[in-house]
């Protein structure tokens, strides 16, 4: 009789021994992009909390890195003492499980609601200072040490690889056509282009009582401008209601672009943060046409994904509150 995760323990043994073995297996609930499992690895000497990450879904617009890719980066990002969970195994051909990877587990929080519950005021602002301090250090990667990442539409060209994302489905968002002429009017001078988390925001970041403990789900890695970084964290939808504090939910901008700085980062341009703050409204819009797209045209059916589909219309509004000024 098997436990359904036959193809794990096979991939796991190729790598650790015959005798290795998986327990304590869990399916997290969230999630619906990849196929996530947690386990124990048990090789005859220790006990180690790992988690198998397997692509489930691809298609032409998919604007995600591979899990190759994303592996790769993370090894980089640890090598470079980036928190990170530590990179373990990428699957192979041989396994027989498409395109995924085994990394470290790391226990803690990501649920946004119970990490605001859960610290004050001034662990707020460690947790905010920490994320400054893990940007500052990812932007500082020498970017010829990830050279694969040249050839990512996002590195070649980030609005035009959405605004072609946008046109492919054929939809009139009068908003989200406001926001890429806004973009297209008000681009900053381009800076030193660096290593680009690109999707780093409430949520995708692992909190324990000390503060950050790792960056997660770097399938939106590219070489770009550090300032989308600070502006996709400051979009109003992943401050999760705690609107008055734009960095995220936890703090105000002053003090966490000084600790990026002291941190070793370039000087921050607040313009640079509001464009890029703006693009990731209309970003994050074209995100929820694209998943309530798959929904109905491509067989991707679930209620999440179709849910998405009327929440773009209140990213859309607001996009439109945010370049009218009355959001910041």
């Amino acid at each position: 009789m098997t436990d359904g995760f036959d193809d794990i323990r096979t991939a796991v043994r190729r790598r650790f021994g015959e005798k290795a073995e998986i327990a304590n297996v869990v399916v997290p609930t969230l999630g619906g992009v990849n196929r996530t499992v947690l386990f124990d690895l048990m090789d005859g000497t220790s006990i180690r909390r790992l988690v198998s990450r397997q692509e489930t879904y691809s298609a032409e617009d998919n604007p995600f890195l591979p899990a190759s890719q994303q592996f790769r980066v993370m090894q980089v990002a640890f090598a470079e003492g980036v928190p990170v969970p530590e990179p373990i195994f990428e699957y192979d051909e041989a396994d027989g499980m498409g395109n995924g990877f085994v990394s470290a587990f790391i226990a803690g929080e990501t649920m946004p609601q119970r990490i605001f519950r859960s610290v004050d005021g001034g662990g707020k602002l460690k947790i905010a200072t920490d994320l400054a301090a893990l940007l500052a250090k990812l932007h500082a990667i020498d970017v010829a040490k990830v050279p694969f990442l040249e050839s990512v539409p996002d590195s070649v060209d980030v609005i035009g690889n959405y605004l072609r994302l946008y046109d492919s489905y054929a939809e009139a968002h009068p908003a989200i056509e406001l926001g890429f002429r806004w973009l297209e009017c008000n681009r900053p001078p381009a800076k030193r282009r660096q290593l680009v988390h690109g999707d780093f925001r409430t949520g995708n970041f692992m909190v324990g009582p000390e503060g950050v403990r790792a960056a997660l789900d770097w399938e939106c890695a590219h070489i770009g401008q550090p300032m989308e970084d600070f502006g996709w964290l400051c979009v109003r939808s992943w401050r999760f209601g705690q609107i008055d504090l734009p960095i995220g939910g936890f703090a105000q901008r002053a003090p966490v672009y000084a600790a990026y700085e002291a941190a070793g980062g370039d000087k921050i341009d607040p313009e640079a943060v509001r464009f890029w703050e703006i693009f990731g409204l209309v970003r994050w819009a074209i995100y929820n046409v694209m998943q309530a797209y798959a929904h109905v045209e491509r067989g991707r059916r679930g209620v999440a994904f179709a849910a998405m589909g009327r929440n773009a219309c209140l990213v859309e509004y607001e996009l439109l509150m945010t370049l009218s000024g009355y959001y910041n």
